[in-house]
């Protein structure tokens, strides 16, 4: 049975402007879901239920919506970002419980665009990990309820692939966005470095963390990635048939398996792209020995730095504290050190001298266990995310824009996906071809209704 109960962002927002639809009845209809749906996920931390009535009631009174992009899209927005009159959690216990006093810039822009909050999503331990459980509580896949949406933003792709609301906010230091677009069957762009307002935690894991959206739709990714970035032309999706795509399954970090339905979607997609005349050839990016310690020693470090932010850090799990301490050690080495990312950004660019796009799998094993993740080792953890989510973060490294796609369904019944990178600036082409895909290979938007009831 599929879904057919929420409209896309695009939707909503044409039938808001023209009068067809009032945003508060959007934001019922939205809330509504939430409810219904919601006990079974857990994907939300706060749904603000009131506040959002009355942000929909203002975007109901303003006499001309017709430059409101967002006019009435309920969305919702991950707990690590300042949402004013809300607490930011960041899904520790050793966070502060006090609302925040300003909106992030990127809320900001959303609500000038019409968009209405409807809640904060959950999030792991300073959104270090790969599985969204934290002491707020586990969230589950609407696709497999014994399976994790994936993570950080786990929470806001769970929200969206159950078809509580059309689109949410996410954010990606290592495939935060990527791997729960991945793991629930939605599109998720992580923008290049600078093309949305990051500022986020504590040096942004040293620039790899971007904000993007997260949506069932490549139109509404466009959309909101549109307004997120102040760039009103991303909304706009062109036709780049004639690029050159490469094709890698190659995994970045030795000794990592792949599952073989996730190459092989590699292969059948680079086939679609032939057939309506893109220009397509097998080819490795030269990851290097360099590249995924580059990654790793951020992403401790950037650890670290988060769990300074706390009101009390011995509340952290152990998983995250001894993170953040192996970040701790290695900033008094002196690192992160600037070497290896521009050795890493040398040979990528080398490598797009001669293609436009790379598709790789997005992830190289299926989405992992929904479980109390933080009440495992440090060791398993890590090791759990790296096996099987390997392939995002060398692009956080590099800071190139990179998207998730979806992919048609692996014989467990969970989505697959592909990752499609490009040269900074490429947002545009990467919207482009995904759209491309999106009409040769159309997708499921949300998990099927007896997934999620």
């Amino acid at each position: 049975m599929t879904r057919i109960d929420a409209q896309t962002a695009a939707e909503i927002a044409a039938a808001v402007r023209k009068g067809d639809l009032t945003a508060r009845a959007a934001t019922e209809q939205a809330l509504g879901r939430i409810e219904e749906r919601d006990g079974a996920i857990g994907a939300f931390q706060e749904v603000r239920v009131f506040k959002a009535l009355r942000e929909a009631d203002a975007v109901d009174a303003r006499a001309d919506k017709s430059e409101l992009a967002l006019a009435g899209v309920p969305i919702a927005i991950k707990d690590n970002l300042p949402v004013e009159g809300e607490p930011m959690r960041t899904g520790s216990a050793g966070s502060s419980p006090v609302p925040q006093v300003k909106d992030h810039e990127i809320v900001r822009r959303l609500r000038d665009a019409g968009a209405v909050v409807v809640g904060l999503t959950r999030v792991p331990e300073l959104c270090v990990f790969g599985a969204t459980d934290s002491t707020f509580g586990i969230t589950h896949n609407p696709w497999d309820s014994s399976r994790t949406p994936g993570g950080s933003s786990g929470g806001s792709a769970a929200a969206v692939a159950a078809g509580m609301v059309a689109v949410a906010h996410g954010n990606d230091g290592l495939g935060s966005i990527r791997i729960p677009a991945a793991c629930c069957g939605l599109v998720g762009i992580k923008p290049g470095l600078g093309v949305v307002p990051a500022d986020l935690g504590n040096g942004s894991w040293f620039d790899m963390s971007e904000n993007g959206p997260l949506a069932t739709t490549v139109e509404d990714c466009a959309l909101v990635l549109s307004v997120l970035a102040g760039r009103p032309e991303l909304a706009t999706l062109g036709d780049h048939r004639g690029a050159r795509i490469a094709l890698s399954t190659k995994v970045p970090a030795p000794g990592i398996p792949l599952d073989r339905h996730w190459a092989a979607v590699v292969r059948e997609t680079g086939e679609l792209l032939r057939q309506v005349g893109y220009l397509v050839a097998q080819a490795d990016p030269a990851y290097g020995q360099f590249t995924a310690p580059s990654e790793i020693v951020r992403w401790v470090a950037g650890t670290e730095l988060d769990a300074r932010l706390l009101s009390d850090r011995s509340k952290l799990q152990t998983r995250t504290r001894r993170h953040a301490a192996v970040g701790r050690a290695a900033m008094r080495l002196g690192l992160p050190r600037e070497q290896g990312r521009a050795r890493w950004r040398r040979a990528a660019e080398a490598f797009f001298a001669d293609h436009d796009v790379l598709i790789t799998p997005t992830l190289a094993q299926p989405a992992i266990e929904a479980k109390a993740w933080g009440e495992r080792g440090w060791l398993s953890n890590v090791i759990a995310n790296v096996r099987y989510a390997p392939f995002a973060g060398p692009w956080n490294l590099a800071g190139w824009p990179a998207m998730a796609v979806p992919a048609g369904l692996h014989p467990n019944g969970m989505p697959l996906s592909v990752q499609l990178v490009a040269r900074p600036g490429g947002e545009a082409l990467l919207l482009s071809v995904a759209r491309q895909l999106e009409v040769l290979r159309p997708w499921q938007r949300t998990a099927p209704a007896s997934h999620v009831s």
